[in-house]
């Protein structure tokens, strides 16, 4: 496996980065001591979020899936800029998600129906799923006898405000009959939509604008030919020393209360401090095979510029990658900080191998504070693990935040140095 692994060291200030069901401060034993610990789910979602931002700069338009409950919504939008009446398009909607999916009892804020779980679509699949339901002819008969059984219960609604009972009893027979007709045209509907054809469109999409769920994958229940392994990996984030979570009171004045003196309110919020080691890793030959990024996505075929893409997409990951960081608690706790060191390793082979087990005697506490042990060690656990178990890299760098680079200089043990943009270009130069 061709891969490329990224080992950060990154210290981040008093905050809660990540929180568990208490609203506590994830945490995690590891060498028999508590870590703090934040979630690659957490961290992640930082990730995807950053190389969005960084990936319409560029106007690449390579990341453009979204992670929703509100699929109905979605599709039923794509099918009214297609021509099809609303109504319409709320039913055919509901129907297709409850294939891909399960829908929900729930309704969102616009009164749409959500599916059960959270779902990683494309522009483009939705947009494949569309023009399917438009285009095809065997659909258009099932759409016009819906959207006249709809409109007729429409105008049926209209009649029920008369108070003449008889009307009323006619209305209620001629309603009943309205909805049989409109069911037995859903369940039309049904059959032409059904499972397999909804997977063949969303297979046959070009996913060009999908390099989030190529990066980072899709889980479908109800199909899982539908399931797109990520090809990226990271792990959960951990402190390389101890670190316990610390409690913070807090009291708010009431600007308009004259009468009393004191706080209008008080509370507690967990929060805690630490140098992390965070591990991420790409698989360089998934993302080049047809389930992922490879030639078969791109209708012309044209392998040099499937590999320009594929380095672009590289490129906004890594930078994404090193410089993202979750958003918790960001107005009141804002722990934005950058890496003071980070390792990118590429290998031709192997898995990729995380540098944790450095920190699993933990760090203790110095002047110097925990970063520059952190860097040293696990320096020495890379050098260790080429050393005793013959793992070679075709390519290792690292960037070294200015005032560290002469206490750290010994455990770089050869590894050399550069700056930020150098060592991503030199990563994505091996792009396949």
């Amino acid at each position: 496996m061709k891969h490329m692994e990224l080992h950060i060291i990154q210290s981040v200030p008093v905050a809660c980065l990540n929180r568990d069901d208490l609203n506590s401060p994830k945490t995690a034993i590891f060498g028999g001591v508590q870590r703090a610990r934040v979630s690659s789910q957490s961290w992640k979602r930082a990730i995807r979020e950053l190389a969005k931002e960084i990936d319409a700069e560029g106007n690449n338009g390579l990341f453009n899936g979204d992670r929703t409950r509100r699929m109905v919504y979605t599709i039923k939008k794509r099918l009214v800029e297609k021509g099809l009446a609303e109504n319409v398009s709320v039913a055919i909607a509901e129907r297709v998600a409850d294939i891909v999916e399960t829908l929900d009892s729930k309704v969102d804020s616009a009164g749409y129906k959500k599916i059960k779980t959270v779902m990683f679509f494309s522009k483009a699949e939705y947009d494949a799923i569309a023009d399917a339901i438009s285009q095809s002819e065997d659909v258009k008969g099932a759409v016009a006898a819906l959207g006249e059984s709809i409109a007729s219960l429409n105008s049926l609604e209209e009649k029920t405000k008369t108070k003449d009972k008889e009307q009323i009893e006619v209305i209620k027979k001629q309603k009943e009959e309205l909805q049989k007709e409109r069911d037995k045209a859903l369940k039309a509907m049904g059959k032409i939509l059904e499972k397999g054809a909804i997977s063949k469109t969303i297979k046959a999409a070009h996913l060009k604008d999908a390099a989030d769920i190529a990066l980072f994958g899709r889980m479908v229940a109800n199909d899982p030919s539908l399931k797109v392994d990520g090809a990226s990996m990271f792990s959960h984030i951990l402190s390389t020393h101890k670190a316990d979570n610390e409690i913070d009171f807090f009291a708010a004045v009431d600007d308009l209360n004259k009468d009393e003196s004191g706080a209008g309110m008080t509370s507690t919020l967990e929060f805690n401090s630490a140098t992390y080691y965070r591990f991420a890793a790409l698989n360089l030959d998934d993302l080049a095979n047809d389930a992922h990024l490879g030639d078969a996505i791109f209708e012309n075929g044209e392998t040099d510029r499937t590999v320009e893409t594929r380095k672009k997409v590289v490129e906004t990951f890594l930078r994404a990658t090193i410089q993202a960081i979750p958003s918790a608690r960001k107005t009141t706790m804002n722990g934005n900080t950058l890496p003071v060191y980070v390792l990118g390793v590429v290998r031709e082979k192997g898995h990729p191998i995380q540098l944790v087990n450095a920190f699993e005697s933990p760090v203790r506490p110095s002047v110097n504070g925990f970063a520059v042990e952190s860097i040293n060690r696990m320096n020495r656990e890379y050098s260790d693990l080429q050393e005793t178990w013959g793992i070679q890299s075709v390519f290792a760098k690292a960037v070294v935040r200015g005032g560290l680079k002469d206490q750290v200089q010994e455990s770089l043990r050869g590894i050399e140095t550069c700056s930020l943009n150098d060592l991503i270009d030199g990563m994505v130069k091996h792009v396949i």
